[in-house]
């Protein structure tokens, strides 16, 4: 078989249930594992390089509301590899190429590749959808062991942090204007053991006013731009420092986004386990290979030492 990846979840899961080598193109984003970067890149995106916060939202508002798309896809080269298989998302325009757009584009390629799109809004529909791709890809097996390798993660993490306090914590997904973390984040502090205060599961994530997230007074803030790694949301963190430090958190944190918690895969798992650390460190051990950083100078002046 032969699969065309146009999301980096799906890229991310194709790898983890061992079908790697039956990938022929993926996107400009899918940069995990290290193998998916040497493989043909068939999307762009539309919105201009260098732009800050701020200008991104403003630029993706435009095109929504024209109609326009974000990304574009390249048809002469998606019609030159001949997938038997797209494997795509409609849950978020701002994600990956329109699925409309996929879906009339892949009507007129001679092979008609199956279109499988993956829509998941929480996290056992992201579980639930390793199955559902290993049985697009005529490996079912593959998919219930990864269903229930990631699950019994999820579970030790349940186990690891059971009695102990619940943090409030606040899930910034973007910071000018602030967006709280939705869909499946809430569910992850939750598995970790901290209290969401103020996303709700399974509902996508939304804008905040500042006065808001002040108003609900979180203990640990946990920054994770959209897409992000790490060096580059503290240093938006930074950026938007007057605004942060007004939360007067206890424990401020910038994470990688791209790799644990905006791409609905099996690093997601990574995502919880990480954010038992940084809620329990004296209970939970931090996962290897992912990047998180404490940023002191934003939390509340009482938490740091003299």
């Amino acid at each position: 078989m032969r699969i065309a990846s146009l999301v980096p979840s799906a890229t991310e899961s194709l790898f983890a249930l061992g079908l790697g080598s039956s990938v022929v193109a993926v996107t400009h984003e899918c940069d995990w594992p290290a193998e998916a970067r040497e493989l043909p890149h068939i999307t762009s995106s539309e919105i201009p390089e260098g732009l800050s916060p701020a200008e991104i939202d403003a630029a993706v508002r435009e095109l929504t509301a024209k109609g326009e798309a974000i990304y574009g896809l390249d048809e002469a080269e998606l019609e030159r590899l001949d997938p038997d298989l797209i494997v795509t998302q409609a849950l978020c325009a701002v994600c990956a190429v329109s699925y409309d757009d996929v879906a009339t584009i892949a009507a007129r390629l001679p092979g008609r590749p199956e279109v499988l799109s993956l829509d998941p809004e929480t996290l056992s529909e992201v579980l639930g959808d390793q199955v559902r791709l290993a049985q697009a890809c005529g490996v079912p097996d593959r998919g219930e062991r990864l269903r229930a390798e990631l699950s019994e993660r999820l579970a030790a993490v349940e186990r690891t942090v059971e009695g102990a306090a619940k943090p409030l914590a606040a899930a910034l997904e973007w910071l000018d204007p602030p967006f709280i973390g939705g869909h499946w984040v809430p569910e992850m502090i939750a598995i970790a053991g901290g209290t969401d205060a103020l996303g709700e599961p399974g509902v996508k994530s939304r804008t905040a006013t500042w006065d808001e997230l002040r108003a609900a007074q979180p203990e640990v803030a946990v920054v994770m731009p959209c897409g992000l790694y790490v060096d580059e949301t503290a240093a938006q963190a930074l950026e938007r420092g007057d605004e942060l430090r007004s939360l007067e958190a206890s424990a401020v944190w910038a994470v990688d986004a791209a790799s644990s918690f905006s791409r609905p895969g099996p690093r997601l798992v990574d995502g919880v386990e990480l954010l038992a650390h940084l809620f329990h460190p004296d209970l939970a051990a931090a996962p290897d290979g992912l990047g998180f950083r404490r940023l002191a100078e934003l939390e509340r002046a009482a938490s740091r030492p003299d």
